[in-house]
């Protein structure tokens, strides 16, 4: 219990320096969420230009769609805002030899990674996520229940661990190899497909997105129990039990790169 209270205040000096910094340059926050909206409100035209010439896409509507892509920034937002310092070790940290000083603090490396740096930009994915999902609810027909929201509240943390269990095991290979980011680009850019339906799409790419990278328990399996109710077992369920899988893969790859990691730079 002692390790955790200490974990939590760590997070909050850590939170409240990175803030405090932030402070100083304003200007590049607010440039980050403008890009970003710009670049979400981009892909809405095209959802729009798509549907102005089909009345569905397999079955869905672009209400459907639409929910189901402002869902999918939830869980990346979150990732994005708290858990975006990882890139930095596939990037560069490794590769210039700064990774010596999470080794010689007495935290431990993995969740000081997680803790240094707070993307703020980020917020701005969250409240497109949730203006789309608020702007889309009444169109969309949706049966709320108690069990429902619950089920709800406690997938998105699971979602957004495969975010991070998947970054977290890519930039470990960095340890070996000194550079990563390339491939936890390869892989994070998987999640584009996951921000719709994988029913539109053909037998390999689905099972890509749902077994072997799956992004697509990120969005659309959760998603589609919100505006259906169908299947908990699987849809929220098997969300919660990959995150973990994921995650525990992630955290075994990492402990393993430290055990291996020399020293690199000059």
């Amino acid at each position: 219990m002692k390790g955790i209270k200490r974990m939590f205040k760590m997070h909050r000096i850590f939170v409240t320096q990175e803030l405090k910094r932030m402070m100083e340059y304003k200007g590049d926050f607010i440039v980050g969420i403008i890009g970003f909206l710009l670049g979400q409100l981009t892909n809405m035209l095209f959802l729009f230009i798509v549907f102005s010439q089909i009345p569905s896409l397999m079955g869905w509507t672009l209400e459907q769609v639409i929910f189901i892509y402002g869902f999918s920034l939830i869980p990346k937002g979150i990732d994005h805002l708290f858990f975006d310092n990882l890139w930095s070790i596939g990037h560069f940290t490794v590769r210039k030899g700064d990774f010596d000083k999470y080794l010689t603090r007495p935290i431990n490396p993995l969740f000081h990674v997680m803790v240094e740096k707070l993307q703020i930009d980020a917020l701005g994915e969250l409240l497109m996520g949730i203006a789309l999902i608020c702007i889309t609810m009444p169109s969309v027909s949706i049966e709320w229940s108690v069990t429902k929201v619950l089920l709800i509240l406690l997938v998105i943390p699971f979602a957004t661990m495969i975010y991070v269990g998947i970054k977290t095991a890519t930039a470990a290979i960095a340890f070996w190899t000194k550079r990563s980011g390339n491939v936890t680009f390869m892989f994070y850019m998987v999640n584009d497909f996951a921000k719709y339906p994988v029913t539109i799409y053909n037998n390999f790419v689905k099972t890509v997105i749902t077994y072997i990278i799956p992004f697509a328990f990120t969005a659309f399996y959760p998603a589609n129990y919100i505006l259906t109710g169908e299947n908990p077992l699987f849809n929220i369920g098997f969300t919660v039990v990959i995150s973990i899988v994921i995650m525990t893969i992630g955290v075994c790859i990492w402990n393993k790169g430290i055990k291996a990691y020399e020293s690199a730079g000059s």
